[in-house]
């Protein structure tokens, strides 16, 4: 990715002449959350606290579906690959802030930069694409149960999977691809803690129209598409579930969508606002409180909200610290 960055970027390919009359950045400079030096330590470790719990709450997640085998099914499937971005997700751009921090070293190389980048926008899209699957996986399972095995056989869930990546990596690679191309002569302070696009965008020197009706066009397809499709989902498994005559079958049906739906708003709140408005509209000290809330929070709080509204994780998790239960009531 570095040197498809480089190859691309006409900072990098120009000739002496250009070199003369334009200068070329060659790293970027993280201004971080906080440009007050004694703030930094108490950044330090909460972010350190924040990323250890929101690490070891994951992998929690992911080795409990993966040692027993009664969550060997679709919606367990998709929650342990949903933990799994979530860890990467917020692994793209915590270190490399706590690393600043500690060494007071706030550079960042320009092709570091872009990769961080590419991987920060592959991961929160497939939180994105993930959330959507998860939603049409409740759907089929509450609306359509006899065409459940069907529908959300293990081959279609492989095959969703797939996709989810194939799609996230493309949106990716094409704006780190359409942001190697800018000249950045305008200064190199990111006013972020990690190499994000619109910071980037607003550094340039070049015609970045491109760029941001790509932003919109893709960001708008990325969120709002999934986001469709959440919306549709459980508009109808609202609808099925207000039918079930039993009062406990309608509970336990909302407490399984209940936690999707919580992590669904905590994500998209934040993110929507960052993405589909124009770079010039934005403020920076909001914009890295946004971001701190989708690539932190939300990534952390993400295991506590499926497993303490879930008696199954309850469950598996207790199996997986050697916790024997006679029985799951009143848990």
């Amino acid at each position: 990715l570095y040197y498809l960055t480089c190859f691309f970027s006409p900072s990098r390919r120009s000739s002496g002449m250009d070199r003369v009359n334009q200068s070329s950045v060659i790293e970027f400079l993280l201004l971080g959350l906080s440009e007050r030096p004694e703030q930094q330590p108490l950044l330090f470790g909460i972010f350190v606290g924040m990323y250890l719990v929101t690490v070891m709450g994951n992998l929690l997640i992911i080795l409990a579906i993966g040692f027993d085998p009664h969550l060997h099914t679709p919606m367990y499937f998709f929650l342990a690959n949903l933990s799994f971005a979530d860890a990467c997700f917020s692994s793209t751009t915590v270190p490399k802030m706590l690393v600043n921090i500690q060494t007071q070293r706030q550079t960042i190389p320009y092709g570091r930069c872009l990769a961080q980048m590419h991987f920060f926008m592959t991961f929160g899209a497939l939180d994105d694409f993930l959330l959507g699957v998860m939603a049409y996986d409740r759907y089929v399972a509450i609306c359509r149960p006899l065409h459940y095995s069907t529908l959300m056989s293990p081959l279609v869930c492989v095959l969703l999977l797939a996709a989810c990546w194939v799609l996230t990596n493309l949106a990716a690679l094409l704006h780190t691809l359409l942001m190697a191309r800018l000249s950045f002569c305008a200064g190199n302070n990111i006013h972020h803690f990690f190499c994000d696009v619109v910071p980037l965008l607003q550094l340039s020197c070049s015609d970045t129209s491109t760029n941001q009706t790509a932003l919109f066009t893709v960001g708008s397809m990325i969120l709002t598409g999934p986001l469709s499709l959440i919306i549709l989902s459980y508009a109808h498994i609202i609808s099925t579930i207000l039918r079930v005559p039993s009062a406990s079958g309608r509970q336990k049906a909302f407490s399984t969508c209940g936690s999707h739906l919580t992590v669904v708003f905590l994500f998209y709140g934040t993110a929507i606002g960052v993405y589909l408005f124009p770079p010039s509209s934005h403020s920076g000290g909001k914009d890295r409180v946004a971001a701190v809330f989708y690539t932190v929070v939300t990534p952390m709080l993400n295991p506590f909200i499926y497993s303490l509204r879930n008696n199954d994780m309850k469950n598996a998790l207790q199996k997986l610290f050697g916790v024997h239960t006679f029985s799951s009531q009143g848990l």
